[in-house]
């Protein structure tokens, strides 16, 4: 597992939040849940924002009169939820940006993320803009400051060449029409906040649009003692003739508009935009840290599933955008409800609370799923949430477009998908056949990914079973079954250097053609063998492709191991069982990897063999999905048809 890279800003944050968990803990922490509290704190200024534009007047006479009548009529109610809308206003900036601050200081705005930081640096933008338009329409003094210095600052820009600023030399410039201007615009904004927001959300798997509720009420409740505390009123109205020396000024909405004094209009606009165009280059801007600069698969026990885990993504937001059941409360390493077991590949956490997640847990493979991204191809075992389900596989219906007894008892079967569909799978993958009855069988992809076109399944004879006599007895080209699938996790790992020793028992051969081909075609140079143990010669039903891979790849080799050769094979080969036949000739298997592809039984006495003889636990895996002690205490339990196809 990979060293931990925190920031300085990503410790602070840990060192906030751990203080903020001792008063909230870690479910209703409001650092967790930055983005949530931007939602509601949205919905509650367009809720009270439609309660004072029914009751405001769009004119210049008006406006005042309407918004002086709102605050101090309306039964008391008006005052109220105009400081609510102005309070919630203050207080949405103010969350948006520590929300931005906090996924900058934890590196989460690069890779896939720089949409979501682009349109949320769209959406601040946005909100700034609705605020200070906000302030125009109470036309009082800080009304005709906003709008007198809004204008000569657009003034200054090129296109404009200075039109504005005379529409508001005196009071007599000033027209209905503006405000009419102004209120569609203070609609207008929050609606296209309202479309980002949706985008903006849509990259984040399982997103929180409203916070756990305690935490909702809380943030409610609160400012609306403020609000009553500290009712927002109106400054006196406004009036061009004359010039507002002092102002009750809104540090939230208005900075900039203290630096126009201070600097003028056009340095301002270099500031201001310089920061916008840096903050919107950020994600393609060096870093500090080496960060994931490659797509990994992510092989998930007890799921079965192979996923992608894209650059810079974590290993919760991969699960979940792809369905998986994995457990997660604050999703930013506090809880430890996302901890999962580590069983092979490298990762690299980023910063966590050491509450979840100990060192001698971390150092015996436990990791993070929410804090943890992928530096290799990775396996992991998780134990899913309580009451949640995966997301079943596709099914497709498929007809046979070829069949061909390989050999006495194997029949090669395959599948072109209806409407010449495809169905995405990884090497080692399979698929199940669905009977009529509901059940399924289980059988290995032959065929490797790239190749495309048809399925191609290897099917072996079982005598009195439900339905492999019918491949061998009546079924013919033409048929229609209906299939599901990609399933299980079993893959190949072609990072690494390690010798790969493939053992292939029987029908096990299916998957092994699909990983050497695969291996062939992306050029894979480690040294790679294959043991392939049958009974009987006639049971090596493609050994002559087998040969041909021998002849054609210097970095492979072929060996045959026959458990009971007959008289007529004239067998002058290795004997025996195949796993005992990679032991004599591997005595040390400490720098091997292995993939084993057969019978339960096989996988069972095979592994701790393996391990007498040096293998390391997270080197060693079969079509079971992996070979480790839980698996193999398992192994009863587990679908025959994973292994290797045998299935009646």
């Amino acid at each position: 597992m990979s060293p931990i890279n925190a920031s300085l800003g990503s410790r602070t944050f840990l060192a906030i939040e751990k203080k903020f968990n001792l008063i909230f803990n870690d479910r209703l922490n409001p650092f967790y849940h930055l983005g949530a509290i931007a939602y509601f704190l949205f919905w509650l200024v367009v809720a009270t924002g439609l309660y004072l534009y029914a009751f405001f007047e769009t004119s210049v006479l008006g406006a005042y009169a309407s918004v002086e009548s709102i605050t101090h009529g309306h039964f008391y109610v008006g005052g109220v939820i105009r400081s609510l809308h102005r309070y919630a206003s203050d207080a949405l900036v103010l969350v948006m940006l520590l929300h931005m601050l906090r996924h900058f200081s934890f590196g989460r705005f690069r890779g896939f993320r720089w949409l979501s930081w682009l349109t949320g640096l769209l959406i601040l933008w946005l909100t700034y803009a609705s605020g200070i338009n906000g302030y125009m329409l109470p036309w009082d003094r800080l009304s005709q400051f906003v709008v007198t210095a809004s204008t000569e600052w657009i003034d200054v820009l090129p296109v404009i060449g200075g039109s504005m600023t005379r529409n508001f030399i005196s009071n007599a410039n000033v027209s209905d029409r503006l405000f009419s201007l102004l209120s569609f615009i203070h609609i207008g904004l929050p609606l296209s906040m309202l479309a980002l927001l949706w985008v903006h959300t849509q990259r984040v798997p399982h997103a929180q649009t409203l916070p756990p509720r305690p935490l909702m009420w809380g943030v409610f409740y609160s400012l609306s003692l403020l609000s009553l505390l500290l009712p927002a009123v109106s400054q006196a109205p406004a009036d061009m003739s004359s010039l507002t020396q002092t102002l009750a000024f809104d540090w939230f909405y208005l900075p900039s508009y203290a630096l126009i004094g201070q600097w003028g209009p056009v340095n301002t606009w270099l500031v201001v935009g310089g920061l916008t165009l840096l903050m919107a280059l950020l994600p393609w801007m060096p870093q500090r840290f080496e960060d994931q600069a490659a797509a990994w698969q992510l092989s998930a026990l007890p799921d079965e599933r192979i996923i992608l885990v894209r650059a810079g993504e974590t290993l919760l937001d991969a699960g979940l955008r792809e369905g998986l059941p994995m457990p997660y409360e604050c999703r930013n390493g506090s809880c430890g409800l996302c901890k999962c077991s580590l069983l092979h590949g490298q990762v690299q956490l980023q910063a966590y609370q050491p509450s979840a997640l100990s060192e001698e847990e971390r150092l015996s493979g436990q990791t993070l799923l929410c804090c943890a991204q992928a530096f290799s191809d990775i396996d992991i075992s998780y134990v899913p949430a309580v009451g949640t389900n995966a997301v079943p596989a596709k099914q497709y219906l498929a007809r046979v477009s070829q069949l061909e007894l390989l050999c006495e008892d194997v029949m090669r079967v395959d599948l072109r998908l209806s409407n010449d569909g495809s169905l995405p799978f990884h090497c080692g993958q399979y698929l199940n056949i669905i009977l009529e009855d509901g059940s399924h069988r289980s059988f290995s992809f032959a065929t490797a990914p790239h190749a495309g076109g048809d399925i191609q399944l290897h099917v072996r004879l079982v005598a009195g079973g439900r339905w492999t006599p019918s491949v061998f007895s009546t079924m013919k080209v033409g048929d229609t079954l209906r299939i599901e699938g990609p399933k299980g996790a079993f893959r190949l790992r072609a990072d690494g250097d390690k010798p790969m020793i493939f053992v292939a028992g029987a029908t096990g051969f299916a998957p092994i053609k699909s990983m050497l081909e695969h291996a062939f075609h992306i050029g894979l140079n480690r040294r790679m063998l294959l043991y392939w143990g049958v009974r009987h010669l006639s049971d090596l039903y493609l050994g002559n492709l087998a040969l041909e891979w021998a002849r054609d790849h210097a970095n492979f080799t072929f060996v045959p191991v026959l458990s009971e050769p007959r008289a007529q094979d004239h067998w002058g080969g290795r004997t025996g069982l195949v796993h005992e036949a990679i032991l004599m000739d591997f005595p040390s298997l400490s720098e091997h990897q292995i993939y084993a592809c057969g019978s339960a039984q096989m996988v069972e006495a095979a592994y701790p063999a393996f391990i007498r003889h040096g293998i390391h636990s997270e080197d060693c895996f079969s079509d079971a999905f992996y070979f480790s002690p839980l698996k193999v205490a398992l192994a009863h339990e587990v679908d025959p048809g994973k292994l290797g196809g045998i299935l009646a």
